[in-house]
């Protein structure tokens, strides 16, 4: 008798640890890592939008238009923003995978013909519904993540951003392995697995109050680990890809192998809930079921904690406008976007992030204007996101590392990132033999290394309190930088060269197809202008510096530690 009733407490105590794990802070984070790792679906663009522009007839000036919709999509999360200010988690990444699934889905449908031939303003529609999804996941994986990580934001930011960048790459070995070398299924996947993702995760994902750990860092610094394996054997698997003939079932095991580390960052999950559990449970003669309850009184007190924590005061958001507190508090939605230093930062952000994703939407067709074969286009776009990961983590950690040891400013970062940028955007107006190669690794790694320091730089210049709206609200230049920089001027520029090969030729637009352009003149003035532009962007981030030098100065995380002291003095009493 004694015997069952202790295997019935023992397989009880499994249960009941395997529902701690999946409501503790640690599998909340896993749960990000992956719907984060499938919400790059817009940094894929330079792989299905030959198949577009060829099934649609479209030039590159009306490809640019879809590009730029998909920019604006993905960066206009404001409204992804508000709603997460009122709503829960959950409901936020509900929006997002609907979203997803259909903006992707009515392309698919077009583009294989599935449905009649859509009119551009309903395609703009369509990609533009598709790519705003990502910012329904950022908001509800990301901005949740930073809250409940507050002290390890920079590497925070550079982990989840990390695993967008690496997004790309991942869902092309997975739909490699599914449907073969046929890109306009590539577009069938990005509509049903990201979708996929936030709703099995939906539940697992919310806000917790914030505790502190010392072994924090180097818990991240496993993840991320993990990530860079994640990151080089799928950089290793692109170039043997491209050198050997795989098989349907060699693609099957690379994209095996993908999928399984990404699962390794749940048994470093279910390894640090074990450690918690060891530490704080009490002996074995204790009676157990009053162990269970003292467990879920913990949990209401925190519960009950984090609730507190996130309810806003009585004074509305948007009071007190010109009355701004100091940098580092919480500002109001209007005080952070009137202050000068948000100006600031728009501005970098418009020149620097609008740039690169011109860049980014253009690198399929500039390979085919420099005589690259697609197999080769598709490498480079993969070194892109290859490095767009590197470019997150290497701004999300060592500036976080810089900040704490040496008070190196985030904004100075971002002024030596732009100025790299330049480089690469002048790599491609003066092409040499494999200089696209270098040019997608300096764009990728620039272009991804700018987010996490945009979203760090607002969450600790303006506040957490807001942080949904507010660093939704920070990239809206990107793709206003984007339109401008994309739409109208690249796109021109490139149709313009187009027509003059025409010319040549005798021929007129009417009499072919698909407008394209070969040769290094295609793209040359075009990224001329764009590294002219990043450049300026570098030196508008130096003003930034200047103002804020003193701010980083000091001690920016003092508070959080004061909250998170407080948070488990009270835990300690309720015990």
């Amino acid at each position: 008798m004694v015997i069952a009733t202790t295997d019935t407490w023992r397989r009880s105590s499994l249960l009941a640890f395997g529902v701690t794990v999946i409501r503790g802070r640690w599998f909340s984070l896993f749960a990000s890592f992956l719907i984060m790792a499938g919400a790059g679906a817009t940094y894929l663009f330079g792989v299905y939008s030959k198949d577009i522009k060829s099934s649609l007839g479209y030039d590159q000036t009306t490809l640019n238009l879809l590009g730029f919709f998909k920019d604006l999509g993905a960066n206009v999360g404001v409204l992804s923003g508000l709603i997460a200010e009122v709503t829960p988690t959950w409901f936020v990444l509900l929006i997002g995978s609907a979203m997803n699934f259909a903006g992707y889905f009515m392309i698919w449908l077009s583009v294989t013909g599935k449905i009649s031939k859509p009119r551009v303003w309903q395609m703009c529609i369509y990609i533009c519904i598709g790519a705003n999804s990502q910012n329904f996941a950022n908001t509800g994986a990301l901005v949740t993540s930073v809250r409940n990580f507050p002290e390890s934001r920079g590497v925070m930011l550079g982990l989840l951003k990390g695993f967008t960048g690496l997004s790309g790459a991942i869902l092309t070995q997975i739909y490699l392995a599914v449907y073969g070398n046929d890109s306009k299924s590539l577009i069938l996947l990005i509509a049903w697995l990201p979708a996929a993702l936030s709703v099995v995760f939906v539940y697992t994902i919310r806000a917790m109050p914030v505790v502190r750990n010392s072994n924090e860092l180097k818990i991240f610094y496993h993840f991320l680990y993990v990530s860079i394996v994640l990151a080089l054997f799928i950089m290793v698997m692109t170039i043997v890809q491209q050198v050997v003939s795989f098989s349907q079932a060699a693609y099957a095991g690379s994209a095996t192998v993908v999928c399984a580390l990404l699962f390794v960052p749940l048994l470093i999950a279910i390894r640090e809930e074990s450690i918690i559990r060891t530490q704080t449970r009490v002996p074995l003669k204790s009676n157990p079921p009053q162990t269970a309850v003292e467990s879920s009184a913990v949990q209401d007190t925190q519960l009950a904690a984090s609730k507190s924590e996130n309810r806003p005061n009585d004074t509305p958001c948007f009071a007190d406008i010109f009355n701004k507190p100091e940098r580092g508090e919480d500002y109001t939605i209007l005080q952070a976007l009137s202050s000068v230093d948000m100006m600031i930062l728009f501005l970098a952000t418009f020149c620097g992030l609008g740039s690169s994703l011109t860049a980014v939407d253009n690198l399929g067709q500039i390979g085919e204007s420099l005589g690259y074969p697609t197999k080769t286009i598709k490498t480079f776009l993969s070194l892109l996101s290859i490095w767009n990961y590197f470019g997150r983590i290497f701004s999300g950690f060592v500036s976080e590392s810089l900040l704490a040891k040496y008070k190196f400013p985030r904004p100075l970062m971002m002024t030596l990132i732009l100025f790299l940028s330049c480089i690469g955007l002048l790599l491609i107006a003066f092409p040499f033999k494999g200089s696209v190669y270098l040019a997608s690794i300096i764009i990728g790694f620039s272009f991804g290394a700018q987010l996490p320091l945009i979203f760090a730089i607002i969450s600790e210049l303006f506040g957490l309190k807001y942080y949904s709206t507010l660093f939704n609200c920070g990239q809206l230049a990107s793709p206003l930088g984007s339109y401008i920089l994309n739409v109208k001027v690249t796109g021109p520029l490139y149709d313009k060269e187009a027509l003059k090969e025409l010319a040549k030729k005798g021929m007129t637009r009417s009499s072919v197809k698909e407008l394209t352009c070969i040769g290094s003149r295609c793209y040359r003035l075009a990224f001329v202008i764009l590294a002219s532009v990043t450049f300026f962007g570098a030196l508008s981030s130096l003003i930034l510096v200047v103002r804020t030098r003193n701010f980083y100065k000091g001690d920016i995380y003092k508070k959080f530690r004061d909250e998170a002291d407080q948070a488990a003095l009270d835990i300690s009493i309720s015990k």
